[in-house]
């Protein structure tokens, strides 16, 4: 495609306000003459998704395929997206931190289940349209939907599921700060409300996850994600399927769920890197002092400990093996 005129067959698309399937078979036979989705490609996709309200699906099918073929596959090293391009892909697909159409927050998603591993930043950036649109009422997933104004509901809360175990397609086992800032934030902003029972499960879980896991999954250099890659290579078939599983276990299981379904099913993996993961997982758990303090200050915001974080220490305090001084004393004197 041209790198500065809007092609007529395209400028013809945007002229009507409408996509039709032929359409799309004529966009398809274009972006992938040889295979390639080139930057000006990309854009054009980009502004006929903006412009146009009235497309076929077929429409939406291939611009998810595209960008995620340019930003994943096509790019070094294959399968992941750097700290770069997740920067590049936020400025693209928002306005004022908010995404721009319903098609760019499914790409957003659909980049975040495919990419072999991804800034935390990318992750965040998903989970915030959540919360705009039940704080705000505004963007994509506010748009022609029933919202009840402040109030977390049930298909809010399976939006935020879906968003975490994308992300979870990246092997990233521990949710990072970054995702956590965001559901406190949520949490604080919705605590009077009567949100689905559903939120408070999925909020402590999560949290609790970010705090016993000690760690924050940043995006591998490219040294380290050539590394991964070759590891990913030589392990035996179902070590993708293992890792596909893991977020879904935590989050309703805890450590000790993900802990399971890695050991389940997968005699082949070597015993002693099993207990490698096992002895890790162990130390992971350990809820540290510059955590602690992070959640006493996030707890502390208003002066007033909240159901959900009242639920959140009651699981600290069951859950993890070694409890910081300083979380005991949190713990006891919230109760």
């Amino acid at each position: 495609m041209p790198k500065t005129t809007m092609p007529p067959a395209l400028a013809a698309m945007v002229g009507r306000g409408a996509i039709r399937d032929h359409d799309v078979l004529e966009l398809r036979r274009a972006i992938y003459t040889d295979g390639v989705v080139h930057p000006e490609d990309a854009e054009w996709l980009f502004l006929l998704d903006e412009q146009i309200r009235d497309k076929v699906p077929g429409f939406a099918t291939l611009f998810i395929e595209a960008m995620t073929d340019r930003l994943v596959w096509q790019t070094h090293p294959e399968g992941h997206i750097d700290a770069h391009n997740a920067e590049w892909l936020i400025a693209r697909i928002s306005a004022d931190g908010v995404v721009n159409t319903d098609t760019q927050l499914e790409l957003l998603v659909h980049l975040l289940d495919r990419a072999a591993s991804a800034p935390p930043s990318l992750s965040a950036f998903a989970l915030r349209q959540v919360a705009i649109a039940v704080v705000e009422g505004s963007g994509p997933l506010a748009d022609g939907r029933c919202l009840t104004p402040g109030v977390i509901g049930l298909p809010e809360v399976e939006m935020l599921r879906r968003i975490l175990y994308a992300y979870a397609g990246n092997a990233a086992l521990g949710i990072s700060r970054e995702e956590a800032e965001v559901l406190f934030d949520l949490n604080d902003r919705t605590r009077e409300a009567a949100n689905h029972p559903a939120w408070s499960d999925l909020f402590v879980k999560a949290i609790a996850n970010f705090l016993m896991a000690a760690r924050g999954y940043p995006s591998p250099t490219r040294e380290e994600a050539l590394r991964r890659a070759a590891w990913v290579d030589e392990e035996t078939p179902g070590v993708g399927g293992m890792f596909s599983g893991m977020m879904q276990s935590l989050l309703t299981g805890g450590l000790r769920g993900v802990w399971q379904s890695y050991g389940a099913g997968n005699e082949t993996v070597a015993a002693e890197r099993n207990a490698r993961f096992e002895a890790e997982t162990t130390v992971a758990e350990t809820v540290t002092a510059d955590e602690v303090k992070w959640l006493a200050d996030r707890i502390g915001r208003d002066g007033t400990l909240h159901a959900n974080e009242k639920a959140l220490l009651d699981f600290l305090r069951e859950e993890s093996p070694d409890i910081h001084p300083s979380l005991r004393t949190l713990i006891d004197t919230a109760a």
